[in-house]
């Protein structure tokens, strides 16, 4: 028995790509696409610019959620009042050096 024998059929002789035509794959490519159902457009159900009018909305409630909890939380105030203009007036009063 010889290494020959162990090896199987032959294999099909393919053409390396070097060794096709810039026609011939074109070809191959067309008929490859032909033979494919046409691709669905895709209908998006929320529009771009919504979700990112939501994502933006979703961030402010979250940020007033958080604030209004830190505020209560551990500060030890009411949560309404983390929400009124004079505390951050009151803030910006001690940030500036006024109180």
């Amino acid at each position: 028995m010889s290494m020959n024998d162990l090896k199987g059929p032959p294999e099909p002789s393919i053409p390396k790509p070097s060794q096709r035509s810039r026609q011939q794959v074109q070809q191959e490519l067309h008929q490859n696409t032909e033979e494919h159902t046409p691709k669905r457009v895709r209908l998006r159900l929320i529009p771009i610019w919504l979700r990112l009018l939501i994502v933006a909305i979703l961030f402010v409630a979250v940020a007033v959620i958080g604030l209004m909890t830190g505020y209560s939380g551990i500060g030890g105030g009411e949560a309404g009042d983390a929400l009124k203009w004079d505390t951050w007036q009151h803030l910006l009063d001690i940030i500036e050096g006024k109180e």
